[in-house]
C-alpha cells in the first residue's frame, strides 16, 4: 500500500527528496554506483517514477551533484563583514569542516566524476569558477590589481586545495586548524608569484 505521506508531496518536493536521496548515497559510495535501481530502492519509489523525474541516469547524476555541490557552496558562503583576510581564513575553515564532516560526498564531487558526463563535470568547474571568484573579491580589496596573472593563480589553488582537502583531511585526518594554515601559507606563495608573470 503506498505511504499517505509520499502522495502528500507536491512534484518539487518529490524530486527534492528522490535528489536528496542521492546526495545521502554519496555519503559511503561514488557517484558511478549510483544506479536508477539503487536509487528507486533507497528512497522506496518505482523504477518509472525516477525516469519520469530525472529522463536518464546521467539526468539523475547531474540533479544530485548539483545538490551537493550547492551544500558546499552554502556551508562556504564568504561572511561580507569580515576583513579580507579574516574573510578567507573563515570560508577554509568551514571548508574543511564540510570535508570532515562529509569525506566521500566531497570525494565524489571532486574524483568521482573526473571521467563522467560532460555536464556533471561542467557543474563541479562552476564551483571552482565561484570559488576563485570569491578570492578575487577579496585580494582586489586588499589592493591586488585583478589580473589574469592573478586570475590564474586562483583558479590554479583552487584545484590545488581541493587536492590537498582529500590528501590531508581525508587520507590523513589532519586537524582542520592545521589544514587552514598550510592553504593560506600556500595562498600567499601562489598570489606572490603572480609578481614574475607580466599578465
Amino acid at each position: 500500500m503506498p505511504d499517505p505521506r509520499r502522495a502528500r508531496l507536491s512534484p518539487a518536493e518529490r524530486r527534492a527528496q528522490l535528489v536528496a536521496t542521492g546526495v545521502n548515497f554519496l555519503a559511503d559510495h561514488s557517484l558511478d554506483e549510483l544506479t536508477m535501481d539503487v536509487l528507486a530502492q533507497r528512497a522506496g519509489v518505482s523504477r518509472p517514477l525516477l525516469f519520469h523525474y530525472f529522463d536518464t541516469r546521467q539526468g539523475m547524476h547531474l540533479a544530485v551533484v548539483t545538490m551537493a555541490r550547492d551544500s558546499l557552496l552554502v556551508a562556504s558562503e564568504p561572511r561580507p563583514e569580515l576583513a579580507p583576510h579574516e574573510r578567507i581564513r573563515d570560508t577554509l575553515l568551514r571548508i574543511t569542516e564540510f570535508v570532515q564532516q562529509h569525506p566521500r560526498t566531497f570525494h565524489s564531487l571532486v574524483r568521482g566524476i573526473a571521467s563522467g558526463d560532460p555536464a556533471v563535470r561542467r557543474v563541479v568547474d562552476e564551483s571552482r569558477d565561484l570559488n576563485a571568484d570569491r578570492l578575487l573579491e577579496a585580494f582586489t580589496e586588499l589592493g591586488r590589481p585583478d589580473t589574469p596573472a592573478l586570475r590564474v593563480a586562483l583558479r590554479a589553488w583552487v584545484s590545488f586545495t581541493e587536492e590537498t582537502l582529500i590528501s590531508l583531511v581525508i587520507d590523513r585526518d589532519v586537524a582542520p586548524e592545521t589544514v587552514v594554515r598550510y592553504l593560506e601559507a600556500s595562498l600567499d606563495g601562489a598570489i606572490a608569484a603572480t609578481d614574475a608573470l607580466a599578465l
